[in-house]
């Protein structure tokens, strides 16, 4: 009795979910290792049918301290790295001026 392993592992690593990544600018970069992300978002109302932007700031890690204020960047949900830490830097998009 033989077992293959590779085709055993394959389905695992295909049946992860893909992370969640959200765009945002960069609201502030004082903390060490972490960024303040803000994300917008606009939707319609669905009463009202009027358009609405809500915005919320998610606490980011930022190993390498690249990312600066102003920069528009990609964040990726991750586990938990602290008590407000739970996404993490992916890239910049765009550097700020």
């Amino acid at each position: 009795m033989s077992l293959d392993t590779s085709s055993a592992a394959s389905p695992a690593v295909s049946a992860r979910k893909a992370r969640r990544t959200v765009i945002g600018v960069v609201a502030s970069d004082k903390m060490d290792k972490t960024i303040q992300v803000l994300v917008s978002r606009d939707f319609k109302h669905p009463k009202y049918e009027k358009r609405i932007r809500r915005s919320a700031k998610y606490a980011a890690h930022d190993e390498n301290n690249e990312a600066k204020t102003g920069d528009t960047v990609e964040i990726a949900e991750c586990r938990r790295l602290s008590k407000t830490k739970t996404w993490r830097f992916v890239k910049i998009l765009k550097k700020s001026v």
